[in-house]
């Protein structure tokens, strides 16, 4: 179709790690997990190496290295990393100003009206070239119509993958994806999908959307359209921040109302510091709990003022904390978050990623 977009999602294949490789030639060809190495530790970035042994982000470094012996953990350095992640969109602007970075190594771009008249696969060869070339590092790169194909074809050859998926292919192609690999579908999400019958793409198409629609809300017509191929969604080179937060996992699990709470006024002045710096204020409070079972509980609170200090923050958070069971379990981690800044669209437009809670 002659006003067919062209999307194309750039992926950097296990970027901290690789970057690490590539700077420290002793690690090259070994498995190594970048993050803290301690009992709190978590793995930021594993490298393909441990990756084969079932390594993966968010995991316990504890875990980690109990599955991976020989595991080298590499202390992060984000100074760096944002560095090199500068370099990539550098390569990205030759081609197009349209790019909406999701996180430090990865970004979409529409280059739907590229002036050097390439195709977009051509134009995701090169970027990966010169990504290779430059940088001496490798990415993985999705291109399709829309950003929710552009995504999954991103991740469908890694690493160093390419891979396109056109309106052509798209229905029998999403018909045989596991559902666990739509946008916006978590353990949770899919947990219930399972429930309704509903392991791949084909089984979702053939949901009504008011069925969808009654057991998901608005994320339902969601799922409906990603079944059909359908993402309106552009590519929108400035992100609007949705929130701002912070968490502490503790050193040691905590006890007692007294030092939970202690922790918890710190976290509140962390925020608040945060939220200043990034001139953000919102209406909504989320308080994340975690015991030492790794059980998790969330709660959140949405107040008419705009919550921006301290003394904003500090008493609804004690009021969340108090909703909580806290006193009788052990206390791993606290997470505060505020969102929903004043005017803001109303949570159910449209929402990317995964829509259970998650770490």
């Amino acid at each position: 179709m002659a006003d067919e977009r062209k999307i194309i999602h750039i992926d950097m294949d296990a970027f901290f790690a690789s970057i690490e490789q590539r700077d420290n030639p002793e690690l090259r060809g070994k498995p190594i997990a970048v993050g803290f190495d301690g009992a709190r530790g978590v793995v930021s970035t594993a490298s393909y190496e441990a990756r084969k042994y079932g390594v993966h982000s968010a995991m316990s470094m504890t875990k980690a290295k109990r599955i991976c012996p020989q595991l080298i953990v590499v202390s992060s350095d984000h100074a760096r990393y944002k560095n090199v992640s500068a370099q990539v969109h550098e390569i990205f602007s030759k081609y197009t100003d349209i790019i909406e970075p999701l996180s430090i190594d990865e970004a979409f771009l529409d280059v739907t009206d590229c002036v050097q008249n390439l195709s977009a696969e051509e134009i995701a060869v090169k970027i990966k070239d010169e990504i290779r070339e430059i940088l001496n590092l490798t990415a993985s790169a999705g291109v399709s119509y829309n950003k929710f194909l552009a995504k999954i074809a991103s991740d469908y050859n890694k690493p160093d993958g390419l891979f396109v998926i056109t309106e052509e292919m798209s229905p029998d192609f999403i018909a045989g994806l596991p559902i666990e690999k739509f946008w916006g579908v978590g353990p949770k999400t899919a947990a219930v999908m399972h429930q309704m019958g509903i392991f791949s793409g084909l089984q979702l198409r053939q949901c009504s959307l008011n069925h969808l629609i009654s057991v998901f809300g608005k994320a339902g017509a969601m799922y409906y359209n990603f079944a059909r191929g359908i993402d309106d969604r552009k590519v929108e080179p400035i992100r609007q921040r949705k929130s701002v937060g912070c968490e502490q996992t503790f050193m040691n699990d905590i006890t007692g109302k007294s030092a939970i709470l202690i922790e918890l006024y710190h976290i509140v002045v962390e925020l608040a510091a945060r939220l200043d710096k990034n001139h953000f204020d919102g209406c909504t409070l989320t308080l994340k709990v975690k015991f030492y079972d790794f059980t998790q509980v969330t709660r959140s609170v949405t107040k008419m003022k705009a919550l921006k200090t301290k003394n904003d923050i500090l008493a609804p958070a004690k009021e969340l904390m108090s909703q909580i069971g806290y006193s009788s379990k052990a206390v791993r981690l606290i997470g505060l978050s505020v969102s929903n800044p004043p005017g803001a669209p109303k949570y159910g437009e449209w929402v990317e990623g995964e829509l259970d809670f998650k770490d």
